[in-house]
């Protein structure tokens, strides 16, 4: 009861009158703590000749503090505060709580002090009431994801800030960046049946979530488009042969064909996932946790977090034509789903027949673009 009321006072005491409070009782308390800036202020029971002791003195100074604090019920979560200038002051975007790295957690837990996801409407087609799916370190309290982003590669983002060669703290600006050609809306979007996987808004962060951006947050795309060319000896071989003619638009001359890009990181929604494959969700959290060595806790720890961001690959799209005309059922679309492989892929090696398929998908697919 007297640390169900402390947290209650921390939570309900003005920042000034908690610095003088801490000051006052310094001896209890951990010693930058009087000084300290951060949010969450931490205590140590290490200074009390014993735990009964430190309770009894706890209570004492609790007993002292007006207004009393009730001490029924659960640990009430610290409110959410928006912002109040006012140009922001009715858009509802809380604002962002900055972690601390020098300080480690383990894990966390639904129902403890501090912690207040962004919400999550999977499925919802307005992005704002959706939410943006918040996964980096900055923001412990609020993050919304399990994981990390770039997949498997985060362990590299790990090694840079241990030696030395990227600040734990940067942010990169990615306020100047769009996607070079639209992707949707479309009706799939808003039915969590049909897309699990990935996050569909995940190319447009800085549009949708400008006003999260402007305010401090640090959320990444989870989707990058862009345009490119493809310059295949294969292509300008069957360009040569005839089986390829050039339009100057898909085609090239030179054999060079122009494609537009996405690349997709993984973003699941686990009620979704769990459903696809024939369990339940807890099944499919303990599994996952299991199975991975308890590589993400809070799978076990969070299960109001319904997003889960994995340590697997992504993929990456390759259009050719139009995009707007994919989802048009009256125009011919050819698609071929390649596991990429460096041996025959890259090096020609003949230990498979991957290459070859690719090509010839590809040879197909500007084939389709140009009827």
């Amino acid at each position: 009861n007297a640390l169900r009321s402390f947290f209650s006072f921390f939570q309900a005491t003005p920042k000034p009158e908690l610095i003088n409070f801490l000051r006052c009782h310094n001896n209890y308390f951990l010693p930058n703590a009087a000084t300290s800036n951060n949010h969450d202020i931490g205590f140590q029971l290490s200074k009390s000749p014993s735990l009964n002791s430190y309770f009894a003195k706890l209570s004492s100074i609790l007993s002292t503090m007006s207004p009393p604090v009730s001490t029924a019920g659960p640990i009430a979560k610290k409110p959410r505060t928006t912002g109040t200038t006012k140009k922001n002051e009715n858009d509802e975007i809380p604002v962002p709580e900055i972690t601390q790295l020098d300080y480690v957690s383990l894990t966390s837990h639904a129902d403890a002090f501090g912690v207040d996801p962004i919400p999550i409407s999977w499925g919802h087609p307005d992005p704002l009431v959706r939410g943006p799916v918040i996964c980096t370190v900055r923001h412990s309290s609020q993050r919304n994801a399990i994981g990390a982003h770039s997949g498997s590669y985060c362990i590299y983002t790990g090694l840079a800030v241990a030696a030395g060669k990227l600040n734990p703290d940067y942010v990169p600006n990615l306020k100047l960046t769009s996607p070079v050609f639209n992707i949707g809306p479309h009706k799939s979007w808003t039915d969590p049946k049909k897309i699990a996987s990935i996050d569909p808004f995940g190319h447009i962060v800085t549009e949708a979530y400008a006003g999260y951006l402007d305010k401090g947050f640090d959320i990444r795309p989870t989707i990058a488009v862009t345009k490119a060319h493809i310059d295949l000896p294969e292509t300008r071989e069957a360009v040569k042969s005839g089986r390829l003619v050039p339009d100057g638009k898909i085609l090239l001359p030179t054999g060079q064909s122009i494609v537009s890009k996405a690349a997709v990181e993984p973003v699941w929604y686990l009620p979704e996932i769990a459903r696809r494959f024939g369990c339940t969700e807890t099944v499919l959290r303990q599994s996952i946790f299991r199975m991975t060595n308890g590589m993400y806790p809070e799978l076990i720890t969070r299960p109001d977090i319904k997003i889960f961001l994995p340590p697997i690959g992504g993929l990456t799209i390759y259009i050719w034509g139009d995009p707007d005309t994919i989802p048009d059922d009256d125009i011919e679309l050819t698609c071929r789903v390649h596991d990429e492989c460096n041996g025959s892929d890259v090096f020609g090696s003949d230990i498979c027949t991957c290459r070859p398929y690719l090509t010839h998908a590809i040879e197909e697919c500007i084939k389709t673009a140009q009827r």
